[in-house]
């Protein structure tokens, strides 16, 4: 493995960074971008600075980053791009509106270069995956103005599920792939409904995003460098995760569920005509 710590937003640095993976490891066939950074604040009360910094790190970090993909896939005429997105590409919520507004550009960009590439017949795959709620630490770290401790809105899934639905999109490749029911309600629901969604997130909104206990406005946050230490994986709420989806599964095996279906169906209309001609 060769770890190499990169400010996304730097769009140099992640081109040497690009680099260095490819002096060191060989041609990259697959390159996922899923850098983030968010603040938990009404919109109010945030700094032309901190959305400008969000912006930076969630939605120009995913541009450097496929652009330095593209860089090195193009010529080759082969490789898979992933953006890892989220239910909060479509719709946004109260008191995200910087990190809301990073993923849906992010989705805009793909819907651009994806029409680029289908024109130029290029081998290139792009792929975005629409992610639920996670147990992840980042809601320890976040930058928050909220009263009480961040949280991400239940039902909350564990990151594992997020890891198996993103490599599961790096070797199968198709437009998009949303992860959990929740995240094809809200997709789903933003589309038919987006007023009466608008008042539903007015009302449950602020409570969802938040548990019980006082946050600390001065603790540290990762908005503008890092926090040192390894962190891991799972968040603060391992006893309210789930570790499954069974929406995640039926994504993954579509193709063996439209067998399914059909052959059922065919099975039926053959059942059918056999009593017709019977009778």
């Amino acid at each position: 493995a060769l770890v190499s710590p990169v400010d996304v937003a730097n769009a140099d640095r992640v081109e040497a960074a690009a680099a260095q993976i490819e002096a060191d490891l060989g041609e990259i066939d697959i390159w996922i971008n899923n850098a983030m950074a968010s603040v938990f604040s009404p919109v109010k009360e945030m700094t032309p600075e901190e959305f400008r910094r969000v912006t930076e790190v969630t939605y120009l970090g995913c541009v450097y980053g496929t652009l330095a993909a593209l860089k090195r896939m193009l010529p080759r005429n082969r490789g898979t791009i992933v953006q890892i997105g989220s239910a909060l590409a479509y719709r946004g919520i109260p008191l995200q509106a910087a990190y809301c507004a990073g993923k849906h550009a992010i989705q805009g960009f793909c819907d651009s270069l994806r029409c680029e590439l289908i024109h130029d017949n290029s081998g290139v795959r792009l792929t975005m995956v629409q992610l639920p709620a996670l147990n992840t630490p980042q809601f320890g770290w976040v930058k928050s103005r909220l009263p009480r401790k961040a949280q991400p809105v239940p039902p909350i899934f564990q990151p594992e599920v997020a890891a198996e639905a993103i490599y599961f999109a790096a070797h199968h490749p198709r437009r998009e792939f949303y992860v959990g029911a929740p995240s094809v309600a809200a997709i789903v629901g933003n589309k038919f409904a987006p007023g009466l969604l608008d008042r539903y997130l007015a009302a449950t909104g602020y409570e969802s995003q938040q548990y019980d206990g006082s946050e600390d406005p001065d603790r540290p946050n990762n908005l503008w460098q890092p926090l040192s230490g390894d962190h891991g994986a799972h968040g603060a709420f391992d006893a309210r995760a789930t570790d499954c989806s069974p929406q995640l599964w039926t994504s993954e095996h579509r193709s063996l569920i439209a067998i399914g279906v059909l052959t059922l169906a065919a099975s039926a209309l053959i059942a059918f005509f056999r009593r017709k001609m019977i009778g």
